[in-house]
């Protein structure tokens, strides 16, 4: 079962150069909100592994990278695509709503 990955100011960018699509989900252990929604980040890890590389960055050990993206509220859920944000929800979401803004941006295969 594929778990999300930690992100940090040292790895983002890499992070970003190596996958097309990147869920990251800018959090901090003192945040209720990000706890009620670190389930659902594993399920989308596990369910998308092979299609998108699902991220965690702690905001207060990695400022760098949340400052450059305006984190200013926790959680806030970027999807990357090919390096750039695509999508950015901001709070705790139901799992629909990430996966709604996640089908946007894999390609469906089609039964020929």
């Amino acid at each position: 079962m594929a778990k999300p990955i930690e992100v940090t100011d040292a790895n983002f960018e890499q992070t970003l150069k190596n996958n097309e699509l990147v869920l990251v989900d800018f959090w901090a252990e003192w945040c209720g909100p990000c706890r009620m929604v670190a389930p659902v980040i594993e399920e989308l890890a596990s369910e998308y592994a092979g299609k998108v590389t699902v991220g965690k960055l702690d905001v207060d050990a990695n400022p760098q990278t949340a400052m450059k993206y305006r984190v200013m509220s926790i959680p806030t859920i970027i999807l990357f695509k090919n390096g750039e944000p695509a999508e950015v929800l901001v709070g705790a979401q139901p799992k629909r709503n990430f996966e709604a803004r996640l089908q946007k941006h894999i390609p469906q295969q089609t039964n020929a």
